[in-house]
């Protein structure tokens, strides 16, 4: 199973994505290109697509559809570690592909909308977490949506490359998207039933990718 076979059934399964097929295949080659130069991927959205940019790192950071077996080295160390729970470790533990959901610290966003802004919340993450070659996906259905858009800019003012999530439009969040997937549905809940086949592909190639 290789990208294109991943992508033909994507589109034998949703043929109205047919028009993103390149864009999707290219978003999928830049973040595996920026995980073979030990960089990350960062992750935010709003409501659903909170939700949505906690699943994708999800199927990141463990195995999602293929094996993920640690590193014999790593293994290794673990066992020479400590020899009855290292072992556990070393046959239990999958490689992860580094990616942060920046919705998820509470803390921190909290003290950021309380101290800044609220609209800054994910930006001032990107500030902190992102750097140059790093991959920033944004979700939003409408591409209009504040918080995510200034994380973009930042992204792209600290060199990130940027992934857009959307609906048809694009919205505003076109102008600060490397790449755009502007998915053909404006409706809200149209739109997030779209998004989640793309990012499962997305996750699928680099999978693939890094790890065979």
């Amino acid at each position: 199973m290789n990208s294109e076979y991943i992508l033909t059934e994507l589109l034998n399964r949703y043929s109205e994505l047919q028009p993103l097929k390149d864009r999707i295949a290219e978003a999928a080659a830049v973040i595996a290109e920026t995980y073979r130069n030990s960089g990350k991927v960062l992750v935010c959205g709003n409501g659903g697509s909170c939700s949505d940019a906690d699943h994708i790192v999800g199927e990141l950071m463990k195995s999602f559809e293929g094996r993920r077996p640690l590193a014999k080295e790593l293994q290794d160390e673990l066992v020479r570690l400590s020899p009855e729970t290292g072992k556990m470790l070393a046959e239990k533990l999958q490689q992860g592909l580094p990616a942060i959901s920046l919705t998820v610290h509470q803390s921190l966003i909290t003290a950021i909308a309380n101290d800044i802004s609220g609209e800054v919340i994910y930006a001032q993450q990107v500030t902190g977490w992102g750097n140059k070659d790093d991959v920033l996906i944004g979700l939003s259905t409408s591409g209009n949506s504040q918080n995510v858009i200034d994380a973009m800019i930042v992204a792209r003012a600290k060199g990130l490359k940027t992934i857009g999530m959307t609906g048809e439009t694009g919205g505003k969040m076109k102008e600060w998207s490397d790449i755009l997937l502007n998915v053909p549905e404006r409706r809200t809940a149209y739109v997030q039933e779209l998004h989640l086949p793309v990012y499962h592909a997305l996750c699928m190639i680099v999978e693939k990718e890094i790890f065979g």
